[in-house]
């Protein structure tokens, strides 16, 4: 565990019911014409003529881009921009899922600072300038952009998922509301569920864990494992709900401060090749990585299994980390969660990339996070491993 001096949080945090009916307070504070980054659904819910409409109310204009439609791209980034632009906003609603928030976070730097996204990954191009103030609303539980810094942009040219992180791109206000992720489908729910609970494991399991972290990457496992399957099978249950914004918002503070592992690492790339949703991509790799990594973290993960069942307190702690992979597996499975065949992807084109998917995972820099650092050859069976994992009865594929 590492020594740390910061912890970056937005400025500020307004969570629970009704909680959106703060926008336009947020924003009136903040700009006199908002940019809403939203998307075709939330649209059609109402949602942003809602936001128009109280936007009015307290004199701030507003103009709309609605373009973000699959996982953010460095396309709509340069799109919304311009749009900004051109209607002389000064400020930056994003409503929806990850993927609006991304596209957010890269438009909010990139209208102070210029230049291209892929320019600021690595920190190869650092922002010098404040961005333009950007007030993050999730419409699911999962995600936690609304709280980190870094945001996760395609290159398009060379279909990279580009993992930017600096602490400009970190939302000036984060406003969650449970009751905008009723509207969530069951997948929808199960991805980005999952998604919340990978980012809650790998901020505890990570090497640069400390005790901030910690606290908040514990109390996200047992809001998540105690109520993600009761959100999942009854969308309407808005205790499970709540419990859900909760958890994915902590799991966000945890893992934006101690950072993500090799799950988040080789996702990515099957993202970027293969347009995978992040958040099932997540789900695919979780169980398989686990057990690589369980031997390294065999205490962090028995805290896991002592949530999922009481009987793991007075069991050792191999047992009891053996439960929480255990669990982790049926969870995927009690949520119809495929494997990367089931998915629907070519076996001889995913085999083809491999090599270039891994070398891409390593590239980022979580895998270096993991309690097991893994090898390219070892990234490389992974993902052979994970095209036909079997939840119920795995059985660990190796490169030919």
């Amino acid at each position: 565990m590492e020594n740390f001096s910061v912890f970056r949080t937005p400025q500020t945090i307004v969570y629970g019911r009704h909680a959106l009916n703060e926008v336009a307070k947020e924003s009136a504070s903040r700009g006199t014409k908002a940019l809403v980054i939203s998307d075709p659904i939330m649209e059609s819910l109402g949602y942003v003529s809602n936001i128009r409409n109280d936007l009015s109310k307290v004199g701030v204009e507003s103009a709309i881009y609605l373009g973000v439609k699959t996982e953010p791209t460095d396309i709509y980034v340069e799109e919304a921009l311009n749009l900004l632009k051109s209607e002389n906003c000064d400020v930056i609603i994003s409503l929806g899922g990850g993927s609006c928030i991304d596209t957010a976070k890269a438009v909010a730097v990139l209208a102070t600072n210029g230049g291209y996204i892929g320019d600021y990954m690595g920190g190869k191009t650092l922002a010098s300038q404040n961005p333009v103030p950007h007030i993050a609303i999730p419409t699911t539980a999962g995600t936690g952009s609304e709280v980190t810094d870094a945001t996760i942009i395609t290159n398009t040219k060379n279909n990279v998922k580009m993992m930017i992180k600096q602490p400009v791109f970190m939302p000036d206000v984060a406003i969650v509301d449970p009751m905008l992720t009723i509207s969530s489908p069951k997948s929808v729910t199960a991805a980005t569920g999952v998604d919340a609970l990978s980012h809650a494991i790998e901020a505890y399991i990570s090497r640069r864990a400390h005790p901030m972290t910690d606290k908040l990457a514990l109390s996200a496992m047992e809001l998540i494992v105690g109520n993600l399957l009761a959100a999942y099978e009854d969308g309407n249950n808005l205790v499970a709900r709540e419990a859900m914004s909760l958890g994915s918002l902590q799991a966000g503070m945890a893992f934006s401060n101690a950072s993500v592992c090799l799950v988040h690492g080789m996702s990515r790339p099957i993202g970027a090749l293969f347009h995978v949703p992040h958040g099932f991509s997540n789900a695919m790799l979780l169980p398989a990585v686990l057990e690589f990594s369980k031997a390294e973290c065999i205490g962090r993960l028995a805290d896991l299994g002592r949530y999922y069942d009481p009987q793991a307190e007075i069991v050792s702690n191999e047992e009891a980390a053996e439960i929480a992979v255990s669990s982790v597996k049926k969870l995927c499975l009690d949520l119809n969660i495929p494997n990367l065949k089931g998915w629907g992807i070519d076996q001889q084109q995913f085999e083809s990339v491999i090599s270039k998917m891994a070398e891409d995972a390593l590239a980022s820099g979580s895998p270096q996070n993991n309690p097991r650092i893994p090898s390219k050859e070892e990234i490389m069976e992974l993902y052979l491993s994970c095209y036909t994992y079997d939840f119920a009865n795995h059985r660990v594929s190796k490169l030919k």
